[in-house]
């Protein structure tokens, strides 16, 4: 596959998929003559995990040791796993907090449907 048809399949940029060879968040690629890239399907597995892992909030920083461990071998398993474990922990914190902003903001659209701030009570004498 070309790097525009892995950035459309995965919805990332072709310079994103650039920058992520380059600082190595991915292997690197193979390519045609003419220096034209061409993505394997382990290529986008590599690029899939990126994505995934970088929409969960996982930073650049911590793929990179995550790789790093990967690549030295079987010897680091339990630190890969404990890695993933520690940002599932944190994963689940934000989603937890993200729940309880839901229910916040929902309770406040509530409000405003229900008229809560017209006639009844200014918005300004209640907390935000």
């Amino acid at each position: 596959m070309t790097i525009t048809e892995v950035g459309e399949k995965y919805g990332l940029t072709p310079d994103t998929l650039r920058y992520y060879e380059r600082i190595g968040l991915i292997p690197s690629v193979n390519r045609k003559r003419g220096g034209v890239r061409d993505y394997t399907e382990e290529d986008c597995r590599w690029v899939e995990f990126a994505k995934c892992m970088r929409a969960a909030g996982l930073s650049i920083e911590v793929l990179l040791e995550y790789l790093a461990l990967f690549e030295r071998g079987d010897e680091t398993i339990e630190k890969r796993k404990r890695l993933l474990i520690e940002q599932r922990d944190q994963l689940a914190a934000r989603i937890e907090e993200m729940r309880d902003t839901l229910k916040r903001l929902d309770g406040k659209i509530q409000k405003y449907e229900e008229g809560w701030f017209t006639g009844k009570k200014r918005e300004s004498e209640t907390a935000p």
